[in-house]
């Protein structure tokens, strides 16, 4: 499958359930989201264990600090090849250019916009801002400015990021739910269908609970690819 647009996010404590699943999903998606709970438990040990069984790994440890923190950060994640890691944009324009500076990277680095477990509540407490898809664009404007590669934003500023930053910008999204899908106890705010969002300009989705608890992970993965084409 050329055109894989699932990224599968595996933070779990069961090191061999998750490599289970990416066992029998791995030929159908494009890579596997490591995040805190996965490398603070396994560390750089169990991330080579997944990178040997699916070699794209999308390494979300969104880092924040001062510049040369990030830096260091960056050229210490680049030893383990990483296709994709994240910082945060609202880390300044400093420390987005500290990150990229290295024109001889492989990993691509993402600038994370707004989580998507906000509301316009918390963004206007947090960054005087209601208007969650006007702070987004601002932000991505700023990523575009300071030479990231990509960045990360819910469903619902994909159409705005896709339309200021052009066709060569990455675009990732968390938020993902597939039809028919419900979890009382889900923390995302702001979500759409696979579809949706593909339709709307995005690369890459992240999808979590849907395909790691489900009955039967590769015929969700089969089906979240069937919607999108």
């Amino acid at each position: 499958m050329k055109n894989k647009k699932i990224i599968v996010a595996l933070d779990s404590n069961r090191i061999t359930e998750i490599k289970n699943l990416v066992h029998k999903i791995k030929d159908n998606i494009f890579a596997i989201k490591i995040g805190y709970e996965f490398f603070f438990n396994f560390g750089i040990k169990g991330y080579a264990e997944l990178k040997n069984i699916h070699p794209k790994i999308f390494l979300d440890l969104k880092l924040h600090d001062i510049p040369n923190t990030v830096q260091n950060g960056i050229k210490a994640i680049e030893k383990l090849k990483p296709t994709l890691t994240t910082i945060h944009i609202s880390g300044g324009d400093e420390m987005q250019r500290a990150s990229v500076i290295n024109k001889k990277r492989k990993s691509k680095i993402l600038g994370v916009s707004i989580l998507t477990s906000l509301d316009s509540i918390q963004t206007k407490k947090y960054y005087n801002e209601n208007n969650i898809e006007n702070l987004v664009g601002k932000f991505v404007k700023n990523a575009i400015k300071n030479r990231l590669d990509g960045a990360v934003c819910s469903p619902h500023e994909i159409k705005r990021v896709r339309k200021i930053a052009g066709k060569n910008f990455i675009i990732v999204v968390p938020g993902i739910r597939p039809d028919n899908y419900f979890d009382k106890k889900d923390d995302q705010k702001r979500y759409i269908t696979p579809r949706e969002a593909i339709n709307l300009g995005a690369n890459y989705l992240v999808i979590g609970r849907p395909i790691t608890k489900s009955k039967d992970p590769l015929k969700t993965v089969l089906q979240i690819n069937k919607s999108i084409g």
